[in-house]
Formats: structure tokens, sequence, C-alpha cells
């Protein structure tokens, strides 16, 4: 079974990219688990604009979560397993409406699982990766499911702010991950 299926089969929100990378299917994937590799300098600029408000308010003696922690990132989400060559997921939950994305700890993929959404949001960033004639066709889905009318609501006003931007990030993530895995090939 597909781990975007396991994880999260009911969504409300998605968004799907990808492209086509010269490497194995093994390469590539290994590539987008490593940090180094998706941390992109427009996606933290993006990041810090949009945490610019809190981190703000927690300079000027507002009380900020976002004040003391580093800038979101890979290592905010939950591994939720690897499965081969084949595909790659990492699990969220949270209300990212908030200017501190109220990011709930799940300690792994058990407890992200049995998490109850009610009033918050579910998320998988999911990848996979699929033989293709000269490598592999990667593909990056993300899905989100609102536990909830009233998280819906705040979550659709987010997500249509923040869309354009995720999008941008998603596509230059699979650039980096093609670019990476190009020192795989021989």
């Amino acid at each position: 079974m597909e781990l975007m299926e396991r994880y999260l089969p009911r969504f409300q929100f998605a968004e799907e990219h990808g492209c086509h990378v010269p490497a194995a299917p093994a390469c590539v994937l290994d590539m987008a688990a490593r940090p180094d590799v998706v941390d992109d300098p427009v996606a933290r600029g993006l990041i810090a604009l949009r945490e610019l408000p809190g981190r703000l308010a927690g300079r000027f003696g507002f009380t900020s979560s976002l004040q003391h922690r580093p800038p979101f990132g890979l290592a905010d989400f939950t591994a939720l397993g690897r499965d081969g060559d084949r595909e790659l997921a990492f699990g969220l939950v949270g209300r990212f409406w908030r200017a501190d994305y109220g990011l709930e700890p799940v300690a792994d993929a058990e407890a992200f699982a049995a998490v109850d959404a009610a009033g918050m949001a579910k998320l998988v960033l999911h990848f996979t990766a699929e033989p293709a004639a000269g490598g592999t066709r990667l593909t990056t889905r993300t899905r989100i499911w609102c536990g909830g009318d009233e998280a819906r609501r705040r979550f659709t006003a987010y997500w249509w702010l923040i869309r354009p931007a995720s999008g941008l990030i998603r596509r230059r993530l699979l650039r980096r991950v093609h670019d990476a895995a190009l020192s795989c090939t021989p």
C-alpha cells in the first residue's frame, strides 16, 4: 500500500509536482531525504517572510513561540517511512494558519497515524520515484486533512495565501533533488 494512502487516505487539499531525473530511483529518494539537499535559499527566504510578524512580535516584547526556535524546515516533519526505492513520506500536524504554525509534536509514524486532527490539520509530504526512460520520474505530492469545519475554514484562507509560494518551494525542491542526484550517475 502506498505510504500516502496509509497515512492520509482522505484529504481536502492537495498539490503535486514532478520532474525527470537522469539517475536511479534509489539515489533520487536518498537525495530527497537529505536536509542539506532540500534546504533552499529561496525557500528559506519565503519562510523568513512568512515568520517575520511572529519573530518581530517576540523582539518587541510580545509573546511569540517563534522567537526561540529555528526557522521552519524539514526537521519539523516526522519521517513516516520509506518503501524501498519507490516512495518516501513525511508528516506534520498543527494549526498551520497560526503565526507559529501551531505544530504538535509527533514522535513517529505510529503516533502520526493515531493523531486525532480535531481542530488541526494533518499534512503528508510524499515523494515517489518511478523508473522512466533514462532515469526516474520523481513526483512530490502534498495532502492536507483538516479536522473539523473551523480548521478547514482557517486552513482554506491560509492555503490561498501560501499556495503560490508552496508550489514554488516544491518545484525548487525537485530541481535541487535533480541536481544532487546527478552525482550518483556514473
